[in-house]
Parts: structure tokens; sequence; C-alpha cells
């Protein structure tokens, strides 16, 4: 496996690939990687001739008070996993090789960065779809690889993609759970034990209100009070941002369910913020 920091290196690899006429596959990251992220990297290595991987913690997506320095990291433990799936090449640059002194670039997209968690997490979005950008443009994969537990990002890049005329297909895979439900997520280790056992209540929750719309529920302010108050029965959740229903492509809210909707839920658990979503 190719191991690369520098994004001119990376660029110039990865444009010989694709004049060769092989198909390029991406899977971005912010490392600490788990089996949600293994599944992304396995459908892509099925797909495409060749696999990169990025590992970047992007300092740009978090906010002034949020984990940047605690974040988890585990290069060591990161190389050994992708090494088993295989991936052919690891980007893995530094800060100052993406945000060089004098940077001042910024890509966003506006509405939608600003709903469900980007009330929370103001300009989190805008440093997303500016690395991402990056990475598009440094790589430019026939296809890039995305998780459906952070459903609000893959909706925003997949917009990005359209408006840019990105020639990209994005994949957007199933979240890997445990077997409790929770989502795969690399906080999930900041968690105690009971934090841990807590957080189960989340995937109950979205269990509920899809049980609720299965069962001819219209009402979506209705399905959201039911799903508030299950939450709302676990003492160590310590904050609730958000229970939603929203349009699955423009992130609106939902007064009556007729169509496919989202469910999506952010809480805090001691300092660890959760999300989670499903589609019914």
């Amino acid at each position: 496996m190719d191991i690369i920091s520098s994004p001119i290196e990376m660029q110039n690899l990865c444009r010989g690939i694709i004049m060769q006429g092989r198909s390029l596959g991406l899977v971005p990251t912010m490392g600490a990687l788990h089996k949600g992220h293994l599944s992304l990297m396995q459908k892509a290595r099925q797909q495409n001739d060749v696999l990169t991987v990025s590992i970047f913690v992007n300092p740009v997506q978090f906010g002034p008070h949020e984990d940047l320095e605690q974040y988890p990291r585990d290069m060591a433990g990161d190389i050994e996993k992708i090494e088993a799936v295989p991936v052919d090449i690891l980007f893995n640059p530094g800060v100052k090789d993406i945000y060089p002194e004098g940077y001042s670039t910024y890509v966003e997209v506006e509405r939608m960065s600003n709903a469900l968690c980007g009330m929370y997490r103001p300009g989190h979005f805008k440093g997303v779809t500016t690395v991402v950008t990056k990475l598009f443009n440094i790589i430019r994969p026939t296809r890039a690889y995305f998780g459906q537990k952070d459903y609000q990002q893959s909706a925003i890049i997949r917009k990005l993609v359209k408006d840019l005329n990105m020639d990209i297909d994005l994949v957007v895979c199933p979240t890997i759970r445990e077997p409790d439900g929770l989502a795969m997520s690399s906080r999930n280790s900041y968690l105690s034990p009971k934090q841990r056992d807590a957080a189960a209540v989340i995937y109950a929750t979205l269990t509920l209100g899809k049980n609720l719309i299965t069962e001819g529920h219209r009402d979506a302010k209705a399905v959201q009070e039911a799903m508030l108050e299950n939450l709302k029965k676990e003492p160590l959740i310590e904050d609730i941002d958000y229970v939603a229903i929203v349009d699955t492509e423009t992130l609106s809210p939902i007064e009556h369910i007729s169509e496919q909707v989202l469910l999506a839920i952010a809480i805090r658990i001691g300092k660890t913020r959760l999300i989670d979503n499903i589609i019914v």
C-alpha cells in the first residue's frame, strides 16, 4: 500500500491511474476506523480497480468548543485495518498540506447546511464541503463512499456534486450497527459502559417512530412527540438537540407523512454528541 501525504504527489499518482482507464474509489475518513468504515472500503473494493482511503482530521469542521484535540486517533491500528481490506493508496496529509499558510477559500452548500446538525454546529458543514471538495479535486475519484449514519453530510455532498457538475458517483452505504442497534461511530469510544448501554435508546426510539408510521400514523408532530417522550425516559441523556422528521432530499421539516421520510436524532450523553437516523 502506498502512503502519501503530499497533495501534489497524490494528484499526479491519481491522474496516472485515470489516464490508464482504471476506476478509482475513494473512502474519505477522519481515522479511528471501525466496522462501518471498513464496510465502505469493502464495497469500494468490489466496485473499483483502485481503492484509495483518506485519513485527515479536518480542523475546519470542528467548532471552538468541540473535540478536535480529543478526537480519537490510531494511525497504526488504522493502517493495519485498511491493509487487510486491502487498500491500494492511503492519503494521509497534514493540516498544512490541506490548509497552507494564507489559505482563504471555502465551499458552502446553503440552506441544507443550516438544518438539523447545522443549527447546533455552525460552520461544521462548510468545513466538510470545503475539505471534500479539496479531496475530490486532488484524487478525482470515479466513486466516493459515505455512510448513511451521517445522512445530512451525504445529502449535502450529493447537492455539492450536482451543483458544481462534479463527475463523481456518490455511493451511500447502510449504517453498520452494534447488536443493540447503536450506530457505529468513532465517538462511541468516549462513552463509559453505563453511557454506552444508555445510548441504545437512540435506535430504539427511531424504531418506535418507524413502527408508528408503518402502523398508519401520518401526523409528523405526533410521531415526533412520541419519540421525544421515549428519549426522555433515559436519565443519562443530558441534552436532546433534535428529534426530526424531514424530507429525504431537501431535509425540510415534514408535517404530514405521505411519502418516504428521514427520522433523525441528535443527543448528548455526558459530553458525547451522538447522531443517528433511519429512512421510513
